[in-house]
């Protein structure tokens, strides 16, 4: 039987772009009662990572003291399966496809985000707060890739798209330079080893993981990674010097958070929005030699309990500072999970019973579920008055609009490119409703629609499998596929494609208009 109700097609634009405005008197009063607002992303954290998410192997008794005292979302989607796109979606509120250049960024790719974009941090600014990021950046620095002088003061920074303040890594941990960025210098930058970083070709007299690997006494290369050796892990690029400013893995989700904890504590007399990333749990997995052991899985479940911690730091902090309770919380990830994703690290042996995508198919780099269906939890105590579990499609996309909205800028003074405003509402529990629709995009760009109970991926062609040695479907195909999204039927095994024209027809339309349009597509039937 056909449930799918064709009159969904039916469309219209809403959310269109326009001039930001500080916010002022017009508010309504609401500029003394705004929240805090800190966004904890996470990396490479699957749908089934954490303990109130199903998580076996591993506790993670903080995360689940937010999801128990909040609302936990169980339909959440990341914008795109990999790292660099859904950072920008983000923090831009705009489709990353929509953009050159937001693909997995190497560590010396330019600034992504231009300074004349608007961005939630600038949103925040305009609206009275104190700004900060930590942690993973993954979105360039500087102003033409390969040519930053990591010696010198790095323009643009992030203080050029709305941020007061910054300690953050300029990518990832396996990519070179390996040095943390505060506030666009190097931190404990040693004149005596300037850094040089290249991703085409050693530096003389260099070693490298993959000639000399009897270096890596850290961490083993399982595939890739092994150029520079840096703490002896290998890393993607080249690099030479650094000396004292050099990163130890161990320390870093210290550092990151010891400075978001002094940022907190520092301006707890002015509403502040922190967005918290961490390198946690992506690859090199090399947490403190305290959490070692703590988890039956090896250095990726031990990665994910250090993850627990900093989010358990993080909230003591703000209950310390007396502002937990007006403090709106977002965690989440920005794409699914993977194992063995470059190094040798047991994470593929010793997962046991424990499924990081819980039970979703696809992962990191897929057009499956897995790949963008990831923890959503929202936690807000003067706010959320009645914890609980929502099912309902959110997207990641909505961010900008969500905060606009809670922050008090109307939604007609905010920059918007394709998220929506009007999702504050089942954000915060005030409604238990799905979004219109959510789409996601793979690793090669597929891109695949989730609405109204179905998911639809379209035929764009590629490998199985990811091809590099990662063991995840990518859900690539050369033909259509739709997969029911109702009646416990997530596993995407059966393709309805050639069962339901209407509806392919439907989702395909849909799906190109979005493509085609920026702006939030409202149904004609979905209410507000």
């Amino acid at each position: 039987m056909n449930k799918f109700n064709k009159g969904v097609c039916s469309l219209l634009f809403a959310s269109t772009v326009v001039s930001p405005l500080v916010a002022g008197d017009n508010n309504g009063g609401k500029v003394a009662n705004r929240p805090n607002v800190v966004m904890i992303y996470a990396d490479d954290l699957g749908f089934g990572d954490v303990g109130c998410y199903g998580a076996k192997g591993v506790e993670t008794p903080n995360v689940d003291r937010l999801a128990a005292n909040g609302l936990r979302f169980t339909h959440a989607h990341s914008v795109a399966s990999t790292s660099t796109p859904s950072r920008y979606a983000l923090l831009t509120g705009e489709y990353p496809w929509r953009k050159q250049g937001t693909d997995v960024a190497a560590g010396d790719a330019a600034m992504i985000i231009s300074p004349d974009q608007y961005t939630v941090a600038d949103l925040f600014k305009d609206a009275g707060y104190v700004t900060a990021a930590f942690g993973k950046w993954h979105l360039g620095l500087g102003g033409e890739t390969g040519k930053q002088d990591w010696n010198k003061p790095l323009s643009p920074s992030l203080a050029d798209i709305g941020f007061d303040y910054s300690y953050i890594m300029a990518a990832t941990a396996d990519r070179v330079p390996c040095v943390f960025i505060e506030n666009g210098r190097v931190v404990d930058y040693d004149p005596s080893e300037p850094i040089f970083v290249s991703y085409s070709s050693n530096f003389e007299g260099e070693p490298s993981g993959h000639e000399n690997p009897e270096l890596l006494y850290n961490l083993k290369s399982s595939h890739g990674h092994d150029m520079a050796i840096v703490n002896g892990i290998g890393r993607i690029g080249y690099m030479k010097g650094g000396g004292k400013a050099l990163w130890k893995d161990e320390n870093i989700a210290d550092s990151i958070t010891a400075h978001a904890v002094d940022f907190i504590k520092a301006n707890s007399d002015k509403p502040f929005f922190v967005y918290f990333a961490t390198n946690d749990v992506h690859v090199p997995r090399f947490p403190h030699e305290r959490f070692r052991g703590s988890t039956s899985m090896g250095l990726r479940g031990d990665a994910i309990a250090q993850f627990d911690w900093c989010v358990g730091e993080i909230m003591r902090a703000l209950e310390e500072a007396g502002v937990a309770g007006n403090t709106l919380v977002i965690l989440t990830s920005d794409n699914g999970p993977v194992l063995d994703d470059g190094y040798a690290d047991g994470s593929e042996e010793l997962v046991g019973e424990h499924r990081p995508a819980g039970g979703l198919r696809g992962g990191k780099y897929s057009a499956f579920e897995g790949g963008t269906r990831v923890p959503f939890i929202v936690h807000w105590p003067v706010r959320i008055k009645e914890p609980g579990v929502n099912n309902g499609v959110v997207s990641q996309i909505d961010f900008l609009g969500v905060m606009a909205k809670i922050v008090g800028l109307s939604e007609t003074n905010s920059v918007i490119a394709d998220g929506y405003c009007g999702e504050e509402a089942v954000w915060l529990g005030d409604v238990f409703a799905n979004r219109a629709f959510a789409v996601g995009m793979a690793s090669n760009h597929t891109l695949s629609l989730i609405k109204d109970g179905w998911k639809y991926i379209e035929p764009k062609g590629g490998p199985a499998m990811v091809p590099w040695g990662v063991r995840i479907e990518t859900g690539y195909s050369f033909e259509p596929q739709l997969y029911r999204m109702v009646d416990g039927e997530f596993d995407e095994t059966r393709n309805c494609a050639s069962e339901e024209p209407d509806v392919l027809k439907c989702m395909q339309e849909t799906l190109e208009l979005v493509r085609k349009n920026s702006g939030f597509l409202v149904e004609t039937n979905y209410g507000y």
